[in-house]
């Protein structure tokens, strides 16, 4: 129950940032950004693209993260897929550029370094960045960045260009903070050491 109460807390978050980008009109990184650029293009329901969008990253995760991260994945894009309805609630409102861009990306990377920190993700490309961090050692913030950079740019046709530029300040506003986090991902790079090094240590 603890850790279901960690992961809702971090979707509860990240919803919220999404929640201020798509009143923004902005996009994000990875699989929500793209969700969301997709959802503007198709005029569809982000909750349902997001769920789609997700189904291929599932077999990633099963085959090199483990069931335990699965599930807890599935059960965090779920969660996020729900809280993001409830936006349907309120009635219609705008948020200015900077806004969305500022307090956006902040929801966003706080609610996802909380599912990091608690095994568990949004799904994704954040499962690739999760493996890049365990198998490589790779900083997550700086792989985040150039995955969901790679993302706003794909989804400048849908933005424009000024939304784009905005959306990029989300991007860097959300890797930020995860890479300030990263330290205390429970899943991390562990060097090997091998017996020949470890000889070596013992009889310098």
């Amino acid at each position: 129950m603890r850790k279901f109460q960690s992961i809702f807390i971090g979707c509860v978050l990240a919803s919220i940032g999404i929640i201020l980008l798509r009143h923004a009109h902005l996009v994000t990184g990875g699989t929500p950004g793209l969700a969301l650029s997709l959802s503007y293009l198709l005029n569809a329901s982000f909750s349902t693209v997001y769920l789609i969008v997700n189904i291929p990253f599932y077999i990633l995760s099963i085959m090199r993260m483990g069931w335990s991260f699965t599930v807890s994945t599935f059960l965090a894009t779920l969660i996020l897929s729900t809280t993001t309805m409830a936006d349907r609630l309120f009635p219609a409102f705008t948020v200015p550029d900077w806004a969305g861009a500022f307090f956006g990306g902040a929801f966003v990377g706080v609610g996802l370094s909380y599912l990091f920190l608690n095994g568990s993700s949004l799904g994704g490309v954040n499962i690739l960045v999760l493996y890049f961090h365990k198998r490589f050692g790779w900083d997550p913030g700086k792989i985040t960045f150039v995955i969901d950079f790679s993302v706003v740019m794909s989804a400048l046709y849908s933005v424009g260009f000024v939304k784009g530029a905005y959306s990029v300040l989300s991007v860097v506003i959300l890797s930020s903070i995860i890479s300030f986090s990263k330290g205390r991902f429970p899943i991390r790079y562990k060097p090997e050491v091998s017996s020949r090094s470890i000889g070596t240590q013992e009889n310098p």
